[in-house]
């Protein structure tokens, strides 16, 4: 088999797993990528080949002897992928950009060493703006990164090789990072998925740090299901980093969410980019149903300033410490006067500042409560290299619109490909929701991104009608995007009918953020009955002592404690939850039923010879 054009995380384990491609074949096709588009600026240096033909050998030898089982273990087996130079991989420079500053870490940082211990394979280091400072891509002592279809056009920073990398397809995914939207604006402007986490699920251990209280990991990929997929590996709680945190995930939502968008769009004179996300809003409302509503955009905006034009702007010189003064002639110009700003604020200033920011949040906690995603642009504009090069400050400042007020105000965001702008250059959204939204967003994403999974063309009503119906899609679909892993106390619950996988009450498990974790049997001592008068109908689970039972086909989800309590309260009489033995001896909390329900003259059906309510369905059905 040929390795595809465009790696995708997706497509390369299901062909490694059908043996129809190896890692030393990817590897190859990685380096012939990477040379045949001759962008030397994406990458400031690259793990030798030889040492990548080797990784790929040792995981091959690994698949021989452990065969499928190695995906469990590695769920990125074989997956190539980049990292921004301002991340750590033990026994490589990590320069940010500057040579004089590099240093040689002897431990990867913590994200990397979980994307290689899951089996990814890293082919090396990509270009950034300098410190991470900067949204254009230009800012660097190694070249500006050209845009991957549009080299006269920059590629948006300050994640700008990271991008590229994975949009010219020499690797699968790759990390950047975000403090002002450098996680985003390159996505949008390279037609990718861009993932900035909720602050504090993603490590930073091993970053060097522009803002260290705002920075964060982010993800690039093709879609979003390799997004999260990436994500999932890397959001574990590291105890060593004093800004990693346990963020309770939020279920999924009910049906459609409510979208907010800015009461006024600024796009700087850009009528192509006005045009593209206008036209993707009228899709959203036409395909998805969702209605926008205007938001007061004012107070995003005044955050926005406090990042570059208010104290914060301190960090990043604090992020420096003496280097700034003993190696100022080796920092980028444009990066030496914008963290040099810093000079002009006070210890007062800071707090001032922070004063102004818990202010300003009161307003961001209102906005949602009254929306549950805000949609914005990713940039407002894209601009030539030349332009930028002849206004370095003004034009970078532009990009930042729609980004900078993220992450000062706690919330998550994800940007997503829409369809082109008339000029052919790419264009996209981002979707904004409080933290803990992570996988809200992701779902809803993936729902936007099929629609315009044919680039410039609109897709018609039947392509988009797996989208587009029912509007409780969000929540009951089968095929959703697994929770992250649990980092709080949970509970393990059995049932047994309207809550199983694609049934209607499947929702309320969504919603209380349950994982699915199997489907087994009861103990070969229970009954079930179709309960009469239940709405959507339920089955009844009824454990016996004094009659023959059998093995009833149930499900097992993990659901967060923290919201146990409420799913218990809303199970309607007759059910209720006790205690369900399972095959095998494991007991856990599951769906009963009291035994007036079943009771001669109730109306309740025996259908334990069916040996589960699906089984019992179909034949219903099929009569």
């Amino acid at each position: 088999m040929s390795v595809p054009s465009l790696l995708k995380v997706r497509g390369l384990l299901s062909a490694y797993a059908a043996k129809r491609l190896t890692p030393t074949e990817v590897v190859a096709s990685a380096l012939a990528r990477i040379a045949d588009i001759d962008r030397p600026e994406v990458w400031i240096l690259r793990v030798p080949a030889a040492d990548l033909e080797a990784r790929a050998r040792a995981l091959e030898a690994l698949y021989e002897e452990q065969g499928g089982a190695v995906f469990e273990r590695m769920p990125l087996f074989g997956v190539p992928f980049a990292v921004k130079d301002n991340i750590d991989v033990a026994s490589l420079p990590t320069t940010a950009a500057c040579e004089p500053f590099s240093t040689t870490p002897d431990t990867s940082a913590f994200a990397v060493q979980r994307l290689i211990d899951a089996g990814a394979i890293l082919i090396g280091k990509t270009n950034l703006d300098q410190f991470a400072t900067g949204l254009v891509g230009t800012r660097s002592p190694y070249g500006a990164v050209r845009n991957t279809e549009f080299p006269q056009y920059v590629s948006g920073g300050s994640s700008s090789g990271s991008a590229v990398a994975v949009a010219a397809g020499c690797v699968a995914f790759s990390l950047g990072t975000d403090t002002a939207g450098s996680g985003r604006v390159p996505a949008g402007f390279n037609g990718l998925v861009g993932l900035k986490p909720s602050l504090g699920l993603v490590s930073k251990r091993g970053v060097v740090p522009a803002c260290r209280s705002l920075d964060t990991i982010s993800v690039f990929a093709h879609d979003v299901d390799d997004a999260w997929r990436v994500f999932s590996e890397i959001a574990c709680f590291d105890p060593l980093d004093g800004y990693s945190r346990k963020v309770p995930g939020l279920g999924l939502l009910r049906g459609a969410p409510r979208i907010g968008v800015p009461d006024h769009l600024e796009f700087f004179g850009d009528a192509a980019a006005s045009q593209a996300f206008r036209a993707a809003l009228d899709t959203l409302s036409t395909r998805l149903s969702l209605e926008p509503k205007p938001i007061d955009f004012q107070p995003l905006k005044q955050v926005c300033a406090l990042l570059y034009d208010g104290p914060w702007v301190a960090e990043r010189r604090a992020a420096l410490g003496a280097f700034f003064d003993t190696h100022h002639e080796a920092i980028d110009p444009v990066v030496a006067a914008v963290i040099g700003k810093a000079d002009g604020y006070s210890a007062v200033d800071a707090f001032n500042g922070q004063y102004a920011l818990v202010e300003l949040k009161r307003h961001a906690e209102q906005l949602f409560e009254a929306i549950d995603v805000l949609i914005v642009p990713t940039a407002p504009t894209q601009p030539l290299i030349a332009d930028v090069q002849a206004n370095p400050v003004g034009l970078n400042s532009q990009l930042g619109y729609y980004t900078n007020f993220v992450n000062l105000l706690d919330l998550c965001a994800l940007a997503v490909p829409c369809q082109r702008r008339h000029d052919g250059l790419p264009a996209g959204i981002t979707l904004i929701a409080p933290s803990g939204a992570d996988r809200r967003l992701a779902e809803l994403g993936a729902r936007i991104q099929a629609l315009f999974a044919g680039g410039n063309e609109l897709p018609s009503e039947s392509e988009t009608a797996a989208v587009a119906e029912p509007t409780t899609r969000i929540a009951t679909a089968a095929n959703a995007l697994e929770p992250l892993p649990f980092q709080e106390p949970t509970v393990a619950l059995a049932v047994v009918g309207a809550h199983l996988r694609g049934q209607p009450l499947n929702w309320q498990l969504q919603e209380a953020g349950a994982r699915f974790v199997m489907a087994t049997h009861t103990a070969a001592d229970y009954t079930l009955y179709a309960l009469a008068n239940t709405q959507p109908p339920k089955p009844g689970l009824v454990r016996v002592t004094d009659r023959q039972g059998a093995p009833i086909a149930v499900e097992v989800w993990e659901v967060p404690l923290r919201n146990f309590g409420k799913f218990v309260a809303d199970v309607p009489a007759p059910l209720g939850i006790g205690t369900v033995q399972l095959a095998g001896g494991l007991a856990v909390k599951g769906f009963i039923c009291e035994p007036a329900a079943i009771c001669n003259g109730s109306g309740a059906l025996d259908i334990t010879s069916f040996g589960g309510w699906l089984a019992y369905l179909d034949s219903v059905n099929a009569d």
